[in-house]
Parts: C-alpha cells; sequence; structure tokens
C-alpha cells in the first residue's frame, strides 16, 4: 500500500465554470479520472460569491466549513436549507439536487468529499481527541487543526494543513493529538451497505 502525502497550501487552485468561486483537488480514484468517471473525490473549495452548486447525477456529497462566514443552502423544492455556519461540522446531501448558495458574510472555504452512489460510500469524521480510525480500503486523513501523529503501518507525524490518503489499502490509524484543541478529519470510503427487503 502507497501512502500519499500532501499539505494544503501547496494544492493548486482552478476556478469554478460559473465564476462563484475556486477548487483545490487533494485526491480523486481512480487517479486522473474527470469529473465524471471519479469513484471518489475530495477537495477543498472557496466560495467567493452568491449563485448555483452544480448537480452531479449519481453523486453522494458531504461538505464541511473550514473558515468564513459560511453558506446558506438551499433547494428549489425546499427539501434543503442549511446553514453552513458551524466549522467542522460535516452536512451530507445528494448530488442529484440543485442547491442555491447564499454567503452569510465573505467568502468562506469548504471541505468537500464526493462518491460515486452505488460504489462507495463516505463516512466523515471530525476528531478531537485520541481516537481509532477503523481499516478502509480508500481514506484520507487531513490535520485542521494542531499536530496529530498517526500509527498505522509505520509512525508519522502531521501538522496543521498537512494531511495523507491512500486507495489500495486496507489501512487503519491509531490518532492521537500532540497540541491543545487539535482537530483531524478522517474519511474512510467503504463499499455500499446491500440493501434488504421484507417480503
Amino acid at each position: 500500500m502507497r501512502i500519499h502525502r500532501f499539505d494544503t497550501a501547496s494544492l493548486a487552485a482552478a476556478p469554478w465554470k460559473n465564476g462563484g468561486g475556486t477548487t483545490r483537488e487533494i485526491a480523486a480514484w481512480p487517479q486522473g479520472a474527470g469529473i465524471d468517471g471519479f469513484d471518489w473525490r475530495v477537495s477543498i473549495a472557496t466560495i467567493d460569491q452568491a449563485g448555483p452548486f452544480s448537480a452531479f447525477a449519481g453523486v453522494d456529497r458531504v461538505i464541511m466549513l473550514l473558515d468564513g462566514s459560511g453558506v446558506r443552502l438551499r433547494s428549489g423544492d425546499g427539501r434543503i436549507d442549511h446553514r453552513l455556519d458551524r466549522p467542522h461540522a460535516p452536512f451530507a446531501f445528494s448530488g442529484d439536487m440543485a442547491l442555491d448558495c447564499e454567503l452569510l458574510g465573505g467568502p468562506s472555504t469548504d471541505f468537500n468529499v464526493m462518491t460515486r452512489r452505488g460504489r462507495l460510500r463516505a463516512e466523515v469524521r471530525v476528531l478531537a481527541g485520541d481516537s481509532q480510525v477503523g481499516p478502509a480500503a480508500a481514506g484520507l486523513l487531513l490535520a485542521l487543526r494542531g499536530r496529530w501523529q498517526l500509527q498505522g503501518g509505520d509512525t508519522t507525524t502531521l501538522e496543521s494543513g498537512a494531511g495523507l490518503w491512500w486507495a489500495e489499502g486496507p489501512a487503519g490509524w491509531h490518532a492521537t493529538p500532540l497540541d491543545a484543541e487539535a482537530a483531524l478529519v478522517a474519511v474512510r470510503f467503504e463499499a455500499p451497505t446491500p440493501s434488504t427487503s421484507t417480503p
């Protein structure tokens, strides 16, 4: 298994098609897959102005505020009306749904996870204390605040803004904060649970 390391400060930014913000891709699988071909994708987006969120048919999404005042997400049919204004609180929704985005203040930065429905599902947790991250065939860890020690196949330390990801696991980790009020986001990608039907 190969571990890929990254630093969010060095990620290249690309503009949204509608000009409402920029996105910095951390990783996508399979590597090199376009926006229509990934099984999973993790990115950081900066939202500069109000406008529509693009719909992604067949994709499940999780979004989480990293910094800024946040946004209000609303669907035309009223099924979603969510204020994304609390940092480090993941919000899951269907990418099939077109959403309007309203800024609650100035620009904000968000952490985004996308999975192709039927292939994978994502578990997104924010850790604040000594924690176990269960084995998964693919996943990502990012130090949101403070330093973290990770013990898995080897021992490594993540500074704030640094992370790692893998896609050919399985890999599991023991995460230990090294600073007060440290925070780490842990993403695990798993096969979807088979649905059961009652005769």
